[in-house]
């Protein structure tokens, strides 16, 4: 798969089947993350690759809509020092998310992002150090209906692009 045809057929996936991921294919998604751009190259991520069901159970208790943590074969926390710090950390873990998801996508796998809402319930849970934050983790296995990952893309889903890009100017 390309990267156009993973970007144009990519959707959440938030069901997932009760199967693990090989060890090789949770190290080439985290490899990805691993493997973005980020603002001077400061790589300001750390992961915690989470497998365990009842690890996973919890975590999705820390989120309102995160309840597809529970059913991953893989989650990923996503950490770094406080984004409010830098602006740009944000971004740079949304660019580790997003190589991770296209690199799962081209493995079959499905995934899907979840709001941390909870997150000292999350330090408590995971136990990672007090200068680190999690605000966003990702859920990642075979999708549980397998037509998702060759559905056509959904007709009117997105603006078109007139409607959201502004040449020079507004």
């Amino acid at each position: 798969m390309n990267v156009k045809d993973a970007i144009q057929t990519k959707r959440a996936v938030r069901q997932f089947k009760d199967t693990p991921l090989p060890e090789e294919v949770m190290t080439a998604i985290l490899n990805a993350g691993r493997r973005a751009q980020s603002s001077k190259n400061s790589q300001p991520w750390e992961f915690i690759a989470i497998t365990d069901k009842a690890t996973l159970k919890a975590l999705s208790e820390c989120g309102d809509w995160a309840g597809h943590l529970a059913g991953a074969a893989l989650g990923v926390a996503l950490l770094s020092p406080d984004p409010a710090e830098k602006f740009q950390t944000m971004f740079d873990l949304g660019q580790a998310a997003g190589y991770m998801q296209l690199a799962a996508w081209e493995l079959g796998v499905g995934s899907c992002p979840a709001s941390i809402y909870k997150p000292e319930q999350a330090r408590e849970l995971l136990g990672f150090p007090a200068h680190l934050h999690l605000r966003i983790a990702l859920s990642f296995g075979y999708p549980e209906d397998e037509e998702a990952l060759t559905a056509a893309p959904r007709k009117g889903g997105r603006k078109s692009l007139d409607e959201a890009v502004h040449w020079e100017k507004w």
